[in-house]
C-alpha cells in the first residue's frame, strides 16, 4: 500500500477537473490518497471530484480548505461552520473519509485548522484583498483566532504507542519555515493567512513521520525536527512553475 498526496485541486477550473478524470482506474487500487483541501466551494463539484477519486483509490482521505468553506454562493443563513458540517456528510456519502485511517502500524491523521495571525498581523493589502474575509461567514464576533481555535479543538487524536507511524495532514501550514527562502518579499504579505503555530504544535505532539499540507500553492519537501513536510499542490492552471501537477507518494508500506 502506498500513500499519495495532493492538495488545492481547484476543480472549478476545467483543466484541473479533467486531470482528475484522467487518473488511472487501475494503477492505484491498493493505495490511499490524501486530498489536503481546496477542491471547490460548490458542493456538487466537490462530490464529483471525491467520487471520481474514490473509484480509483482504495481510500480517499480529505480535510477541507478555506475555499471549500466559502459560502458566497450558498443561502445567507448558512455560515462556514454549517458548511463544514455539510461537507462532513458529503464526504462520507462519497466513500471518502475525514477520520483517522489505520493500517497496521500506520495511522493517517487529519488535522483541521485555520490561520490566527501567529505568522504575522495582516496588513491593509491583505485585509482588503483576501477573499476569505468576504466569502466565509462565522458566528457574530468571531475573529480569525476564534475560528482557528474552534477547528484546532476538534483535533483530539493522540499517539497509541511508540511504534506507531503517523502521517498527518492539514490544509493550512503548521509552521511558516516550510515556506522556501526564495519567496519574494513582495509576496510575503500573504504569510499571516497561511496557517498557525498551534497547528505545528499538534504535529510535533503527534511526532509525525510525515506531514502533508496545502494552501500556499508552493510545492515543497523539507525535513524539519524529524518530520518530513510535503506540499504537493495542484494549484491554478497557470501555476506551472511552483506546482508539479502530479501525484506524489509520501509513504510506502510495501
Amino acid at each position: 500500500m502506498r500513500v499519495f498526496a495532493i492538495s488545492d485541486l481547484h476543480v472549478d477550473y476545467e483543466p484541473n477537473a479533467q486531470w482528475v478524470r484522467q487518473l488511472s482506474l487501475s494503477e492505484y487500487r491498493d493505495d490511499v490518497l490524501i486530498v489536503a483541501g481546496d477542491v471547490s466551494d460548490v458542493e456538487d463539484r466537490l462530490r464529483n471530484c471525491l467520487e471520481t477519486l474514490s473509484r480509483r483509490f482504495a481510500q480517499v482521505l480529505f480535510v477541507p480548505g478555506n475555499h471549500d468553506l466559502w459560502v458566497r454562493r450558498d443561502a445567507p443563513e448558512l455560515d462556514s461552520f454549517g458548511k463544514f458540517d455539510r461537507i462532513q456528510a458529503l464526504v462520507r456519502s462519497c466513500g471518502a473519509s475525514m477520520d483517522v485511517f489505520h493500517r497496521g502500524a500506520l495511522s493517517i491523521v487529519p488535522l483541521l485548522g485555520w490561520y490566527d495571525d501567529s505568522f504575522g498581523a495582516p496588513g491593509d493589502e491583505l485585509l482588503q484583498g483576501w477573499m476569505d474575509y468576504r466569502a466565509c461567514r462565522w458566528p457574530a464576533g468571531f475573529e480569525a483566532r476564534d475560528t482557528a481555535g474552534a477547528f484546532l479543538a476538534m483535533n483530539r487524536y493522540r499517539r497509541r504507542c511508540d511504534s506507531e507511524i503517523i502521517v498527518s495532514y492539514s490544509h493550512f501550514l503548521p509552521r511558516i519555515d516550510v515556506m522556501p527562502e526564495a519567496i519574494p518579499a513582495a509576496k510575503r504579505y500573504l504569510y499571516p493567512v497561511l496557517g498557525c503555530t498551534a497547528l505545528g504544535d499538534q504535529v510535533k505532539a503527534l511526532q509525525s513521520a510525515v506531514h502533508v499540507y496545502g494552501h500556499s500553492h508552493v510545492n515543497q519537501r523539507i525535513q524539519l525536527e524529524g518530520t518530513l513536510f510535503v506540499n504537493n499542490a495542484f494549484a491554478y492552471p497557470h501555476e506551472t512553475r511552483i506546482a508539479a501537477k502530479a501525484l506524489v507518494c509520501v509513504y510506502d508500506a510495501g
